[in-house]
């Protein structure tokens, strides 16, 4: 690495966060912090404009977690270096280990922090994107399994009307000031809820975020194309309009 090394921290909860930089600062001084990320998008767009040496990812955050920022990171960033942060049981750590790649248990222990740092140092964490994939496979579904219900309706309104919507009928949401446009197949609605706020109750099994405005509801493509920068373009079963998918985020439609 450089003789200043970077590095990214994403982590939803600010006082978690803010914790694991005062600890970072105290085990690796030299170490400098870029992007601290309070969501799985901001993070995966941060790696790719920064590639930071080292990522800290917390596992569960709103919309993608820490397991499908590395999967982007892989594509986007493949120099950085990975670390999970989780409060996962040792069925998961066992997952972990055997994908070769380290990781923090929550609370932060300072001892733990400083080995972490010593192997960051020395050798580095090293995964490709094919035993990220199949780390992703064993255990994605534990960041899950204990949230909330997934959102089945919603209220929105249209004008002066008061719109019932099923989130089943929904192409994607939009991102409009502090708000969030909802569109279906028969016209558009506006959601007093930022798009970040909705991330955390969507089942992510059918909604995907495919650029920091947008999530996409995957029954609702109809294809999903590249161009040779890297960004994609998806087309919907049931609108005109075309949906932009930023570079970093198309390694998420890497197994459709």
């Amino acid at each position: 690495m450089r003789d200043a090394p970077t590095c990214l921290v994403a982590e939803d909860e600010s006082i978690l966060r803010r914790s694991l930089v005062e600890h970072l600062a105290k085990a690796w001084p030299e170490l400098r912090v870029v992007a601290e990320c309070e969501d799985g998008a901001s993070a995966v767009e941060a790696l790719a404009e920064l590639e930071p040496d080292v990522a800290f990812l917390d596992i569960r955050m709103p919309g993608l977690t820490g397991l499908e920022v590395a999967a982007a990171a892989a594509d986007a960033s493949p120099r950085t270096r990975i670390v999970f942060v989780t409060a996962y049981d040792q069925y998961a750590i066992d997952a972990f280990e055997r994908g070769a790649v380290d990781y923090l248990l929550k609370p932060i222990k300072p001892e733990r922090l400083a080995a972490t740092v010593e192997r960051l140092r020395v050798r580095g964490t090293e995964l490709d994107a094919d035993a990220l994939a199949a780390l992703v496979a064993r255990i994605g579904t534990l960041s899950r399994q204990d949230g909330p219900e997934p959102l089945t309706w919603l209220t929105a309104s249209a004008g002066t009307e008061t719109r019932l919507v099923l989130v089943d009928e929904v192409c994607y949401f939009r991102a409009d000031n502090k708000y969030t446009t909802v569109v279906t197949a028969d016209g558009e609605s506006l959601l007093r809820t930022p798009i970040k706020d909705l991330l955390a109750v969507l089942d992510p099994n059918t909604f995907k975020q495919i650029h920091r405005s947008t999530i996409v509801n995957l029954k609702a493509i109809a294809g999903i194309s590249r161009d040779d920068s890297g960004r994609g373009t998806v087309r919907l079963k049931q609108r005109e309009e075309t949906l932009p998918v930023s570079a970093p985020f198309m390694s998420l439609f890497r197994n459709m």
